[in-house]
């Protein structure tokens, strides 16, 4: 059961009783209306009673005036009657109102009014007129008709009475079955719902309870999960080959593997809470100065860090030293707060003997290449100046001596030419300096000549005019001659190359990135071009399309090298039938960063 299903329950738990009490409310609203109405009729009933009362007080005030007149002629007698004369009509009117539109009722009225109105016109008055006369009226026949015709007034206030007493019994009866039929009808509502809204209620506990007995089964199979999961990961972190270090979001270590303590020289109870600083401690292998940690600088820059471009130092509890590289991660919480910090690295000290191994390996392999080419070359100027001696030595004309001694000065130039190349090429320098391009280019083309016209490729260029730029000049020797000997071997017989220089200044290019001043070398060859295939894998060590005759490493060491240099490193290659050849830039900048780290 979620979250939703369980709100849903306790609205009807909640919902369900008020309907049931609205149901309750209008079952006795709809009785105590009934009953009230039958109390407005009782009321009713007793106002007709209390009205017709008074009519019935009225005409005998009116007949005791009219008897006291007649017996005294004292016209004193007669205000009783006037009195009741003024208001009985307005009387007989209201018990004809409250009479409503009960027919049986107004009728009765109806001959109430005639029989009084007959009284007064057929009696009284003509008593009254008759006594004030002088007359007598002790006639028995007329006090006889006037007895008849109050009998009947009085007869039709006692059937008014009666009817009226006789609807209010009735309607007393049935306000006291409405009552009776009221509690009944509350008695029975509130045992139906009652018993509804606790089988209702049981229910719902009943899934309620089944749910949260369902939740603490969950609940529990996902603490064995978690604390499975948790074990898993401990042992997947102690079994893992780099060394892990995980930092509260204030750096302070909270758990590292046991190759985080091998490489670091501190145990996990000793480093518990210690801030990483005071654990890890890194410096710049050239400069030897304390280097930002992977941890600090995510704090700082609130994202994932790689590795950085120079080496760094790792300073073990025991003084000494590794050569390492790292990354930091933060660890966010699901509102994307950073909550601590994840540390991996690792030791590269054997990885950056390897590399430098090899990177001398294909130093020596360039040379290799390189030296059946420059003793041939160094070899035939020799013999042509042995021959020019041998010639000056038997029989040469003075004037032929001459000549023949500037052809051997030339000659001799030549091999001094190419060994100061040859010399050049693996010159180390300790700090970068200021190398001219041309020149460098011009030297590997001087060297590699012989070789160039063995394979049968013409080698066209385009350098206008000198371009300096701040380098190592023998690794930058090694470069271009790795990627014309490349372009050469792709070529292949009767095959081109072009090697050119295009400088560039600095400023804003067309996409609003900005450029730097330098020069872009491009060795370009009309070759079959490279598979679409090959070519994600050419910068990659030990990767060779050559078979047997490479060693795959000059294209990731040459990489490795323009890195240092802070500049980069292109291949486009066409493998069309129209417009087949590879071309390789390298752009380097006049004043570059130098990493001191090199390599990729």
């Amino acid at each position: 059961m979620n979250l939703s299903q369980f709100n849903n329950i306790l609205r009807q738990v909640f919902v369900l009783p008020v309907v049931a009490l609205l149901v309750v409310a209008g079952a006795l609203y709809f009785q105590i209306r009934g009953s009230n109405e039958t109390v407005n009729l009782i009321q009713e009933s007793d106002a007709r009673i209390s009205q017709a009362t008074l009519l019935s007080k009225l005409v005998v005030d009116e007949e005791s005036g009219l008897r006291g007149y007649e017996t005294t002629g004292d016209t004193r007698f007669l205000q009783p009657f006037y009195e009741a004369e003024s208001h009985l009509q307005m009387e007989i009117q209201n018990l004809d109102n409250l009479a409503g539109a009960d027919a049986d009722q107004k009728h009765d009225i109806a001959d109430l009014r005639d029989e009084h109105q007959t009284w007064q016109d057929a009696f009284a008055l003509p008593v009254i007129a008759t006594v004030r006369g002088g007359g007598q009226t002790n006639d028995v026949d007329l006090n006889l008709h006037g007895k008849v015709l109050m009998d009947n007034v009085r007869h039709d206030l006692n059937d008014i009475i009666q009817k009226a007493e006789a609807s209010r019994t009735r309607r007393i009866a049935r306000w006291h079955r409405q009552v009776h039929t009221l509690l009944l009808v509350l008695l029975a509502l509130a045992l139906g719902m009652g018993v509804l809204i606790g089988l209702f209620t049981r229910s719902r506990l009943h899934a309620v309870s089944a749910a949260y007995r369902s939740s603490l089964d969950i609940l529990s199979r996902r603490a064995e999960e978690l604390y499975q999961s948790e074990q898993q990961l401990r042992t997947t972190l102690e079994s893992i080959g780099d060394g892990v270090i995980t930092c509260d979001a204030e750096g302070r270590i909270q758990m590292m593997n046991p190759v985080a303590s091998e490489l670091t020289g501190w145990s996990q109870p000793e480093a518990d809470g210690h801030h990483l600083e005071d654990v890890f401690r890194i410096v710049n292998e050239t400069t030897r100065e304390p280097v930002e940690t992977p941890v600090a600088k995510v704090m700082r820059l609130d994202k994932i860090v790689g590795m950085a471009n120079h080496h760094t130092i790792l300073l073990r509890k025991d003084g000494t030293e590794l050569d390492i590289s790292d990354s930091g991660a933060p660890i966010r919480d699901k509102a994307g707060n950073t909550i601590g910090i994840v540390l991996v690295f690792r030791d590269i000290t054997m990885e950056r003997k390897t590399q430098e191994a090899l990177i001398a390996n294909e130093k020596l392999a360039v040379a290799g290449r390189l030296a059946a080419t420059i003793a041939h070359e160094i070899h035939n100027p020799l013999d042509s100046v042995t021959n020019l001696i041998y010639l000056m030595r038997n029989g040469a004309t003075p004037e032929e001596s001459v000549h023949f001694m500037s052809m051997a000065e030339q000659e001799l130039t030549r091999v001094t030419q190419i060994s100061r190349a040859m010399l050049g090429l693996y010159r180390e320098s300790k700090a970068p300096v200021v190398v001219d391009l041309k020149e460098i280019l011009e030297e590997i083309l001087l060297l590699m000549e012989r070789r160039l016209h063995d394979l049968g490729v013409t080698v066209s260029t385009d350098m206008p005019e000198p371009v300096e730029v701040s380098a190592f000049p023998a690794e930058l020797r090694q470069v271009f001659t790795n990627l014309i000997t490349n372009a050469a071997e792709a070529a292949g017989q009767d095959g081109q190359i072009k090697v050119s220089i295009t400088p560039q200044t600095a400023g804003i290019d067309g996409s609003g990135q900005k450029l730097q001043a330098g020069a872009t070398v491009t060795i370009a060859d009309n070759g079959p071009g490279i598979p679409e295939d090959v070519q994600p894998h050419l910068f990659q060590p030990f990767f060779t399309t050559k078979g047997e005759n490479g060693t795959g490493l000059g294209l990731w060491v040459s990489r490795g090298i323009i890195n240092k240099h802070g500049g980069t490193i292109r291949v486009a290659s066409d493998t069309s039938d129209t417009d087949h050849g590879t071309k390789v830039g390298v752009f380097l900048a006049t004043n570059p960063t130098i990493n001191a780290g090199g390599g990729d």
